[in-house]
Formats: structure tokens, C-alpha cells, sequence
């Protein structure tokens, strides 16, 4: 039996903390060589022995720590639980904020209206028990393997408060007795709960985007395809049955089904999803064509080489989600200091309790146990838990107030980390589509004819270059006109006659077959033209040329000002593209850009960004198609073209609505500033407890006779929340 490596869906997890817990789960069983559990992305990468161990028996141990796997068979299962526990999220979430608004209202503002504590207390227990019973649970479930974090914390403190208010409401004449107020905090416990469900939803929200991206992907692929029989007939398959060996068939606009070689036919496919390219490229006997590329007008049978997880698209899809998957996002910091911290406060808590029996003299146990519920409830994680999302939050909205689309935290917060830029040319740089740069006609030539004759002959072409040029002319007056005895020659061009004259529209190479010499002015100032990354369209009569049309995928305004700013913040900018050397060292001359590869495939943008990263750099793709997603996904940030591909934007952490490169170095600067404000309201929160925390334990007490009342406490939890919140709004006047 062979040594597998699988990925497997693994529900239920909470945190950063609960990967951590399925990971020593797993290398805990005999077969399994490594395991690791992304908490990002939802999976879990095991390589295990499978003659010792199966998908099943780690299944097994993953529900007995309370977590669950799903196994391959179950992949559809595992999208549906997906997104029935965001479902489950999002109405516990609604329930908290509609329970949660008016009891902070009564709490804060009426707190002396009738039977006030006894409505908070109705308020507040569907808040708890139905809301937050996931807080709660999770932490039964760690404690059952030894671990805290911030479902323990969350647990620990709404709990006793909820508790504490209870037992308040139902006996205040015990406080009153002792000459003191029994307060409650039932809002204090609600309001955290609702805030900290509320961050995980927009958690949720980002990470469910990775599974979309590769649905997507195999979507490109057909689920049938026309297979020709060795008689000549046609019948349709599903994909899963067809061998190689088989021929299919190409229909106009269809995509091709699996990797081959043409076996009849000519036709034009678009093959930008693999190359990038805006141009589609022409395929005749032989040539091989891609499982997932579009085939434009023509139709042709093919030869299928490839099928199934061995095409091109399958590879691609496979390296996508091999690379994809969140690094650590800031927020499992938090979870990392609540393993430290929530001990630290249970400690401080109980130790502040034993003490005051021990010291207090008579009160000793009614301070004792004031002092405990002040210490929970002043330590309560609000501050700890909205420190890093409101930062979040404030600067995904600044930047979509600049037309920057942030997906998630983890692109927010490693984007100020790039000193490396890689940029796609077709659709980064350049606008992904050709234009006609220059239409240049003999001296002698009547120009408003031969525009109308060469409008009427591409306008019956299939070639891709051709609507470009028909809607250059036509723009400029051109008139349609009769062509006869049209003709296209693969490879080559057009001929055609019209008013009785034949014209040929194509290379240089079909004018040269047909003995027409080309003027040397106007052949100079094509190889010029040329040398800029232009295709040269000639035209011309049976005897001289007539004139020249220059088409180029030509450069956004903003790029060379764009490339230039990166490059005046200390980062490397580099350029990959599909297209030929000599077009890809044209451009980037125009930009500005000294490191460039040319005809680079999607693996091969990949290997380029590991290669960098393998340097030590910190690495940003930024790209617009198909063929970038691998490099997307592996790169440290990905930024997307918003006029790029959906598949694109779906891999891409970061999407510039409008397509300008400016936009990147202000979503680095946005990064820098909301980095800045989060590491500001951790240090705040963390000061608030240092400071709040012996205070609330009566540290003061021997000194100044100071006791910190526990409803003061609760506002100062309240007023940490405050100022963290205050602080992420500053984002909003910020410049980029």
C-alpha cells in the first residue's frame, strides 16, 4: 500500500487554537506521517501510510475530540454543512443584536425603571443559552484537552456575570444586609457575546470565498461533449466517459472538453485562460488545443490526449488549491495571548478571593467574592476581541471608499510586508484588448476607398485582430462595399475583389507570395512600429501596397506613473506575460520595468513567485485572468483587475474596482496605517487589563482604602470598547 497525501474538509472548528488541538489529534495516530490543519481554508492535509490507517479510522479520532472530517465520498455534504453552519452563525448573530440593543439601552439608561433587572435577565438568557452556546461549548470541549483561548475566555467571563446577575436579581437583600448594592451585568455579557459573534461572521464570510474560486475553475470544463463515431456519427457523452484516443467534436462557441490535437478542421480558440492573451489563436491540423479554452467561429474534431485530473485545467485546479489558504491572520494573535491570559485571570481572580478570606476579617468573604466577579468581568475580552476586527473593519471600508476591494484580514494585514510587485502585462498594465495604433496609406492612395474596401473585407473575417480594425474604420467613415470571391488564407490573410479589383489584406510574408514589393519608407516605419509590440495588418491591390494598419494591446494611462511610485517605495516590480519576448520587452521598456519573462505558462508564473519568495521576499501578484490564479493564490497578496476574470477575483485577496495600478500602492499604504491602528488598540486593550485588573483585585485597598466596585468596572470594560472603537474610526480621515 502507498503513502497517500489528501486534503479533507474538517468541520467545526472555532479558532486558530482548535487547528492546533486536530493536529495533535491526528499525530497522535499510528500510519499518519504529517498532518496539518488550516484554519483559514477549513482543510486538512494528511499524508499517512494508508495500509495502517484510512480516511474513516482518522475520522473517528477527529469526532472524538469534537471536531469532525469529511471524508472524499462526502464532498458535497461538505459544502452543504458549510453552509448550513453559516446559516447558523448568521441567526444567532441577528438574535444576539436584536436582544442584545435593548438591554444595553436598560442597562446603561434604566437601570431604575421597574422590574428592570428581571427584563434584562429575560433579555439576556437567549443571548447566552441560544447565541452563545457555541462559546460555551467550545470551551467544554478544549478544556477536555487541556486548552484556553477566547471561547474559554468569552465563556468564563459572560457566564459568571450572568450568574452573578442572577443571583443579584433573586437575593439583592444579601448585598443590602452588608451595607453594599448588588449590581448586574447582564448587558455586559450579552453585549460581548453579540460583538464577538458578529467578527465571526465576517470571518466566515471571507473564508467561504475560497471554496467558490475553485467551483468555478471546474466550471470551465464541460460536463458533455459531442464524440464522433468511426462511422461519421455523432452522439453526446458525459465527460467521465470519454478515453483517449476518442474524437470530438468543436462547435462554435463551445469550450473544448479535454487536452488534444486538432484532427480536421481550422478555427480560431480563445486561449486566455491559460496564455492571458486577448488574442485568440489559430488552430489547424495537428495543433494542440486545452480542456476549458473557447472555440471561436469555426468548427473542428479533435483528438483527445488528455482527460479527466490529467488535463491542463484539472492541473491548474489542483496547484490552486495546493497554494491557496490564509497565512496566519492577526486575529489568531488574539487567540495565541488568550491561552496565556485567561489562566493569568483565573488566577488573579481566585488568588484576590483566597486572599481577601484570609485578610478581610468579617467581610472577607463577601469582598472575597465582589473582588472575583470584578476581576472576570473588568477582564472581560470585549476590548481584546474588537481591537483587531474594528481596525479591520474601518480599513476594508476605506478602501472601497478608494475602489479597493479587500477580501480578507490577511491580505489587509501582509500587504504593508511586500517589497516585490508582480505584474501581469495583458489587462495590468496593458488594457487586454487590441487597438488600432496607427493606419498609415500610400501617398498616392484614396483614402476614404480603400478604408470603405478594407472595412467591407474584415468585416467577413474571422480573425480576432479583425473587429478591432472593422471598428477603427468604421468609426472613421468607412462604407460597406460588395466583396466578392472572398478567401481567407490560414496563416496568412484575406483576398477579395471589390469593384473589380482584387485586394489582399494580411502579412508581409502573403504579399511576398504574391510578388508585391513593399515601399522601404513604409516597411522603416513598420519595423519601428513593430518594435513597439505591434501586429502590422498590410493591404494591398494584385500590383503595389496600398498602406499599412498597426494594431498593439495598448498601455493604461496610469501605469507608468503607477510602476514608478512603487519603485520610488522601495519595492521590485517585475513583469510576467505569455506573450512573445519581443512584445514583453517593448512594453516594459515603455514602463519602466528592467526585470521581465516572456512567454511564461500559468505554472511557470507560479514557479517565478516561489522563486522570489524563496529569496526572502515578500511577495504581491497582481493579475486580471485565468491564467494568473495559481500565482494569485501562491503569492503572500494577490490583487486582481476588477476587469479582469471572475476566477481572478475570486483567488485575489485585494480587487482594484477600476483596473488602475495606482490603487496598489495605496492599498500597501492601507495596510501600513491599519497595521499601525491595530497594534495601537492591542497595546490599549492590554494596557486597560495590566492596569484595570489588580485595581479590581483590591491591590489599592491596603493603601487608600480604594475597593473598586464591580458596577464601576463593567463601565470601565465599556469605555475600553469605546476608545478601541474611537481609535479604528481615525482610519476613516486618513489619506492614503
Amino acid at each position: 500500500m502507498a503513502v497517500l497525501k489528501r486534503v479533507f474538509p474538517v468541520t467545526g472548528m472555532s479558532c486558530a487554537s482548535c487547528a492546533t488541538s486536530i493536529e495533535k489529534v491526528m499525530g497522535a495516530q499510528k500510519g499518519i506521517r504529517s498532518a496539518s490543519v488550516n484554519y483559514a481554508n477549513g482543510n486538512a492535509l494528511i499524508e499517512y501510510d494508508e495500509a495502517i490507517v484510512n480516511p474513516e479510522k482518522i475520522k473517528t479520532a477527529v469526532k472524538a475530540a469534537g471536531y469532525d472530517l469529511v471524508v472524499s465520498t462526502e464532498a458535497g455534504a461538505a459544502d452543504d454543512n458549510s453552509q448550513k453552519t453559516f446559516a447558523l452563525l448568521k441567526r444567532r448573530a441577528i438574535v444576539a443584536t436584536v436582544f442584545a440593543t435593548p438591554l444595553f439601552i436598560i442597562g446603561m439608561f434604566a437601570m431604575n425603571m421597574p422590574y428592570a433587572n428581571n427584563i434584562m435577565w429575560a433579555l439576556a438568557t437567549p443571548v447566552l443559552f441560544y447565541s452563545g452556546s457555541r462559546f460555551f461549548m467550545g470551551a467544554m470541549r478544549h478544556a477536555q484537552h487541556g486548552v484556553v483561548n477566547m471561547d474559554t475566555l468569552v465563556a468564563l467571563s459572560t457566564g459568571i456575570a450572568y450568574l452573578y446577575s442572577i443571583f443579584n436579581t433573586l437575593f439583592p437583600q444579601f448585598w443590602m444586609s452588608r451595607g453594599m448594592q448588588g449590581h448586574v451585568y447582564f448587558e455586559a455579557s450579552a453585549v460581548v457575546i453579540t460583538f464577538v459573534l458578529l467578527g465571526k461572521l465576517l470571518e466566515e464570510k471571507a473564508k467561504s470565498t475560497t471554496s467558490s474560486a475553485i467551483k468555478k475553475l471546474m466550471g470551465l470544463q464541460p460536463q458533455t461533449v459531442v464524440r464522433m463515431s468511426p462511422t461519421g456519427t455523432q452522439e453526446l457523452v458525459d465527460i467521465t466517459n470519454v478515453l483517449p484516443g476518442d474524437i470530438l467534436l468543436a462547435k462554435p462557441g463551445e469550450r473544448i472538453a479535454v487536452d488534444g490535437s486538432v484532427e480536421d478542421g481550422v478555427s480560431f480558440v480563445d486561449e486566455s485562460m491559460i496564455t492571458g492573451e486577448p488574442v485568440p489563436v489559430e488552430k489547424t491540423n495537428g495543433m494542440p488545443v486545452y480542456a476549458g479554452t473557447i472555440n471561436q467561429k469555426g468548427s473542428f474534431t479533435y483528438n483527445a490526449a488528455k482527460v479527466g485530473a490529467d488535463t491542463l485545467l484539472a492541473h491548474i485546479i489542483k496547484m490552486v488549491q495546493a497554494a491557496q489558504g490564509s497565512k496566519a491572520p492577526v486575529q489568531q494573535l488574539v487567540d495565541k495571548i488568550a491561552a496565556i491570559f485567561v489562566p493569568i485571570v483565573m488566577g488573579i481572580a481566585l488568588l484576590s478571593f483566597g486572599l481577601w478570606v484570609v485578610l478581610g476579617g468579617n467581610d472577607g468573604w463577601v469582598l472575597g467574592f465582589s473582588a472575583f466577579v470584578t476581576v472576570l468581568v473588568i477582564a472581560c475580552p470585549c476590548a481584546l476581541g474588537l481591537a483587531t476586527p474594528t481596525a479591520i473593519i474601518a480599513g476594508i471600508g476605506k478602501g472601497a471608499g478608494n475602489g479597493i476591494l479587500i477580501k480578507d484580514a490577511r491580505s489587509l494585514e501582509d500587504a504593508r510586508k511586500v517589497n516585490a510587485v508582480v505584474l501581469d502585462k495583458t489587462g495590468t498594465i496593458t488594457y487586454g484588448k487590441p487597438q488600432v495604433t496607427k493606419l498609415q496609406w500610400a501617398v498616392e492612395a484614396d483614402e476614404h476607398l480603400l478604408q470603405s474596401v478594407l472595412y467591407s473585407m474584415e468585416q467577413l473575417s474571422e480573425h480576432p485582430l479583425a473587429g478591432a480594425l472593422v471598428q477603427h474604420l468604421k468609426a472613421n467613415g468607412a462604407e460597406e462595399l460588395p466583396v466578392n470571391s472572398f478567401s481567407s488564407i490560414p496563416g496568412g490573410g484575406i483576398t477579395g475583389f471589390c469593384n473589380r479589383t482584387l485586394y489582399f489584406a494580411g502579412t508581409s510574408v502573403l504579399l511576398q507570395s504574391m510578388s508585391i514589393n513593399i515601399p522601404s519608407d513604409m516597411h522603416r516605419d513598420a519595423d519601428i512600429l513593430a518594435q513597439q509590440a505591434n501586429t502590422i495588418i498590410w493591404f494591398s491591390d494584385h500590383a503595389k501596397v496600398l498602406g499599412f494598419a498597426a494594431l498593439t494591446d495598448t498601455i493604461k494611462p496610469s501605469s507608468t506613473t503607477a510602476i514608478a511610485q512603487l519603485q520610488q517605495m522601495g519595492i521590485e516590480v517585475c513583469m510576467l506575460t505569455g506573450d512573445n519576448d519581443y512584445a514583453a520587452k517593448a512594453i516594459a521598456q515603455q514602463v519602466g520595468i528592467t526585470h521581465v519573462e516572456a512567454g511564461v505558462s500559468p505554472a511557470g508564473k507560479a514557479a517565478f513567485i516561489k522563486q522570489l519568495q524563496d529569496t526572502g521576499k515578500i511577495v504581491a501578484m497582481v493579475g486580471d485572468g485565468i491564467n494568473d490564479s495559481q500565482a494569485l493564490a501562491l503569492a503572500d497578496v494577490s490583487i486582481a483587475m476588477g476587469k479582469g476574470a471572475d476566477i481572478a477575483m475570486e483567488v485575489a485577496g485585494i480587487t482594484i474596482i477600476s483596473s488602475d495600478l495606482a490603487a496598489i500602492a495605496q492599498s500597501i499604504n492601507l495596510s501600513r496605517k491599519t497595521a499601525s491602528l491595530i497594534r495601537q488598540n492591542l497595546f490599549w486593550a492590554f494596557i486597560y487589563n495590566v492596569i484595570g485588573i489588580p485595581i479590581a483585585a483590591g491591590i489599592l485597598y491596603p493603601v487608600n482604602g480604594f475597593l473598586l466596585n464591580p458596577m464601576i468596572a463593567g463601565g470601565a470594560m465599556a469605555l475600553s470598547s469605546v476608545s478601541v472603537v474611537a481609535n479604528s474610526l481615525r482610519l476613516k480621515w486618513m489619506q492614503l
